[in-house]
């Protein structure tokens, strides 16, 4: 038996990909990236400082805006 899966979209794609990992590097510093901002059909990785940084910016004209640095937090617990 067949299943037929529902189309996505670009958007719905960037939101269900996977997490980032220790080899996503920001492209600002290189240091570990935790945030993820689509802007067209491009992709920008940055750390935590960088991506909160340049946030204002960014979000003005992005299409997502996908942040994982809540994890730095629970790496320390």
């Amino acid at each position: 038996m067949s299943q037929i899966a529902p189309e996505t979209t670009a958007i719905d794609e960037f939101e269900s990909s996977h997490q980032l990992t220790a080899s996503d590097r920001c492209d600002s510093c290189g240091a570990q990236a935790y945030i993820r901002v689509a802007i067209g059909s491009s992709e920008l990785l940055f750390c935590a400082h960088h991506g909160k940084k340049y946030q204002d910016k960014l979000t003005a004209v992005a299409s997502d805006w996908h942040d994982e640095s809540d994890r730095l937090l629970q790496d320390n617990r």
